[in-house]
């Protein structure tokens, strides 16, 4: 026999005592509940198509800071170079998020749709590890990073 709680609450589905074999080692039930929505937030939306066409745009970049030792070019009226910078905030907003969220309840972001969110999620933290190490690699071969707008060195 199932139980279910009250509508307006999280459905959670109680396994009955009825139903199994007394156990006196056994005192643990098992509980899950469902939230009342399923429904993605735009926030959430938002972040699975930022996070999307960021972390492709960061690899770009750190292939091509590794490889020349600057970032992307400009590109026409700044375009490419102004895709990169949003690109590492969205990455770094996403990783902040999931760790608020963390923090808050105990587990990361929901999946979100088709497993979205937390594709992205995994991906932000990646793009995250890679930017550590590319960067430091930079730091220690060319003992600094380049700045986030052109200089003479780099597209100068």
């Amino acid at each position: 026999m199932l139980l279910f709680v009250s509508p307006s609450s999280p459905k959670c589905v109680l396994p009955s005592k009825k139903q199994e074999p007394y156990n006196p080692k056994s005192t643990h039930l098992k509980i899950q509940c469902m939230s009342k929505s399923n429904q993605t937030t735009p926030i959430e939306k938002i972040a699975i198509g930022g996070g999307l066409i960021s972390t492709p745009v960061i690899g770009w970049s750190l292939y091509t800071l590794k490889t020349t030792g600057c970032g992307l070019p400009p590109g026409p009226a700044g375009s490419i170079g102004a895709i990169e910078g949003v690109s590492y905030l969205v990455v770094v907003g996403i990783v902040g998020w999931s760790l608020y969220t963390k923090s808050k309840t105990g587990s990361g972001l929901p999946n979100g749709p088709f497993g979205l969110l937390g594709a992205v999620e995994g991906l932000s933290y990646l793009s995250l590890l890679a930017i550590l190490v590319v960067f430091g690699l930079q730091f220690l071969e060319q003992g600094s990073i380049p700045g986030p707008l052109p200089t003479d060195q780099c597209f100068g």
